[in-house]
């Protein structure tokens, strides 16, 4: 069964692989569309492998995540896909946070923006996330939390960015 919070079970089918050479380990590869059978599965995923091996110099080069010189080739192919993955995870979290898209633009006095950028989505995700549940307000006073919260927002926005 393949579970996702909020959403119902589904059965998967997996298919186990093994190089009969003993030169590549044994690798198991599943789908949820039970209709598949065992070589349309490893079809697919060959083909999403393959296409992801493409664009993932691409992507790789656009973002700039192999500049640093001290890193090795391991090191930067392990990084890499848990970078795309916290890059996905805090756009969900933005689009979660404003679903109509008007995110806030932070704004510099020489550098106008007309559309939110990354940076700026994960600064509100960071208010977010640091305001409701590491800085509790009173029961007594919303409004003060240990110091005013005029204070407080002015921190957190120069902590976000």
């Amino acid at each position: 069964m393949w579970y996702r919070y909020g959403l119902d079970p589904l059965p998967i089918r997996w298919v186990l692989t093994r190089d009969p050479s003993g030169k590549h380990p044994p690798k198991a590869i599943f789908s949820t569309d039970l209709a598949q059978t065992a070589e349309q599965i490893i079809r697919d995923a060959h083909e999403t492998l393959e296409s992801g091996s493409d664009r993932m110099p691409e992507c790789r080069a656009h973002l700039g995540i192999e500049t640093q010189r001290q890193w090795s080739d391991q090191a930067i192919e392990r990084s890499t896909p848990l970078l795309f993955g916290l890059y996905s995870l805090v756009t969900l979290f933005g689009q979660m946070l404003h679903p109509d898209g008007c995110i806030p633009v932070a704004q510099s006095a020489w550098y106008l923006k007309q559309t939110a950028t990354f940076r700026d989505v994960l600064a509100d995700v960071r208010r977010h996330l640091w305001g409701h549940e590491t800085f509790p307000t009173s029961p007594a006073d919303p409004d003060v939390v240990l110091v005013p919260r005029s204070t407080l927002e002015r921190l957190s926005l120069a902590v976000c960015y």
